[in-house]
């Protein structure tokens, strides 16, 4: 193996989320009609991925658990706004029938697809980032992932937000450029800041550029809260009340934010395979469900991953 490859972690939610809501369900039917929009999409993410990344190992990060129940315990509004009336997350009707199918072309393919109970696909692919030979590189358009970024390593982060064909490859400077804060201290900016989109409060009349000031001028949400008890700390008065009022908030935000970084992991092999595994099952799905093309395209992604550079 070439340890100067990467193994390519990927948020496999977070992109066929964004599959799903890139890619019209009208223009990616099965026979039967069934949407396949999520999968088509999913599938040629890959592709790209594995075509400009070169990795050697892969890996794709599944939630099993989508709001972990020790999370909520810290803080009950994390997530609450995307619990289902039923319970459960919120998901699209027509996307849910198609996970299983990315999960059985996974399988096909021959790339491991690992969730753990009790655990968010944030927290599989932290631990994997910290414990894997590097040099690591995740993929995903969750926003927390920054944290993950350590230069030393190296572990990237290639931003999704605006889609794998206009991936943001992000170091630690990236971070700073963007957030005025390392990446080691995002989480702590996070939780100061809020997250509308998780149920993160946050410090109330804290913004990101005051957010980014306290984590850059105290180093860590520790260190702003051990300020607080000094008096001679030189914060502003108002500042100071915000955050006092916050401190129950601000004992369990961290954990709550930051990745979880020792999920016990099932054991697997991430050595990415050259040609799909089990050709004949991955032809039967591609023919059943309309995914010729995608399904090549990816296959074609594999076989040229091997090609010297």
């Amino acid at each position: 193996m070439n340890d100067s490859r990467p193994l390519l972690l990927i948020d496999a939610p977070s992109l066929y989320f964004r599959a799903y809501f890139g890619i019209p369900e009208s223009a990616a039917k099965a026979p039967d009609g069934s949407p396949v929009n999520a999968v088509r999409g999913f599938l040629d993410m890959l592709a790209t991925l594995i075509r400009t990344r070169r990795p050697d190992r892969l890996v794709c990060a599944l939630d099993y658990d989508w709001r972990p129940a020790w999370r909520v315990a810290l803080l009950p509004s994390y997530k609450a706004h995307r619990v289902a009336p039923e319970g459960g997350e919120v998901v699209p009707d027509t996307l849910s029938p198609q996970v299983p199918l990315i999960l059985e072309l996974l399988a096909a393919i021959g790339i491991p697809a690992i969730g753990v109970d009790g655990y968010e696909a944030d927290d599989v692919l932290g631990t994997l980032a910290a414990t894997s030979p590097a040099p690591v590189e995740v993929a995903s358009g969750d926003r927390d992932l920054f944290q993950l970024i350590d230069d030393s390593r190296p572990v990237r982060l290639l931003y999704c937000g605006r889609g794998v064909a206009k991936l943001e490859d992000c170091d630690d400077t990236a971070v700073r450029t963007k957030y005025g804060v390392p990446a080691a201290g995002y989480a702590d900016f996070a939780a100061l800041r809020g997250d509308p989109s998780d149920g993160l409060p946050g410090v109330a009349g804290v913004g990101e550029k005051t957010a980014a000031r306290l984590v850059e001028r105290y180093g860590s949400l520790d260190g702003i809260l051990a300020a607080l008890d000094d008096p001679s700390s030189g914060f502003a008065p108002g500042l100071r009340t915000k955050l006092t009022a916050a401190r129950d908030y601000l004992a369990v935000a961290p954990t709550v934010v930051r990745v979880a970084l020792d999920v016990p992991l099932p054991p697997m092999d991430p050595t990415l395979p050259a040609a799909p595994v089990d050709p004949d099952r991955l032809l039967a799905l591609a023919e059943q469900w309309n995914l010729a093309g995608p399904c090549r395209r990816l296959v074609d992604a594999l076989a040229g991953n091997t090609v010297p550079a």
